[in-house]
């Protein structure tokens, strides 16, 4: 392998997740919004976090030379969209309902303890309908139009929408890693309750990739080219 790209904490976290894929592990490990916060600067990210950016920019770095990722920022927005479908929206349509009965099944039989999350089926039930309304907009409007060639202000308006909404499911992943105590599971949790925190875990971390993927590469992209 070559010699990487420098990395500037003076970029924001969604240039560096652009730049830099693998960053991305790295900034779930820390938990640094790269999607929905994108915009932050990584020194500014870091420093909130109580975290050094030279030493996270290393994490980065050991990451590349590891486990290189797919770049995507300068393939054909079309194979982008074949991607993000294929990778992320099938998967959402298979995931969440079995993590919305798990939630069910956890509250509905351990309810009564205070160590319960009660609350957490009805909010994944609402991200499950925003999610797969979302989607089918992006399917449906934006990304036929993507494809067709429409660019600047033939898309600005609906990805403004798309935009607004990400920031809504990147709200509802906060309440649910908050009533989901990290994603850690009190001592004697059944195999259910386990299951249902490493599946909320890996909903988050998937759904930030996807979210950045589309706010951070494929909406620029296609603004940008007014």
């Amino acid at each position: 392998m070559g010699t990487l790209p420098t990395i500037d904490p003076n970029q924001t976290l969604g240039q560096v997740s652009t730049a830099h894929p693998e960053s991305t592990l790295v900034f779930l490990r820390h938990h640094l919004d790269f999607c929905c916060g994108g915009g932050r600067q990584l020194k500014d990210a870091c420093r909130e976090a109580g975290l050094d950016p030279t030493a996270v920019i290393h994490e980065i770095e050991a990451e590349a030379r590891a486990k290189p990722s797919e770049h995507w920022d300068d393939r054909p927005l079309g194979e982008l969209i074949d991607f993000i479908i294929e990778r992320y929206h099938e998967s959402l349509r298979a995931d969440v309902p079995a993590l919305v009965a798990a939630a069910q099944r956890v509250e509905r039989v351990h309810g009564q303890k205070a160590s319960c999350p009660v609350g957490i089926a009805s909010l994944l039930q609402l991200l499950q309908r925003e999610l797969f309304d979302h989607m089918t907009k992006e399917e449906r409007v934006l990304f036929p139009a993507i494809r067709s060639g429409g660019r600047g202000g033939a898309v600005r308006m609906p990805i403004h929408t798309m935009t607004a909404e990400h920031d809504d499911h990147g709200e509802t992943l906060r309440r649910l890693r908050e009533l989901a105590t990290d994603f850690v599971p009190p001592q004697g949790a059944c195999a259910t309750w386990r299951a249902l925190y490493a599946g909320l875990e890996k909903l988050e971390a998937e759904l930030m990739q996807h979210i950045h993927l589309e706010n951070n590469v494929l909406f620029p992209r296609a603004v940008d080219a007014d």
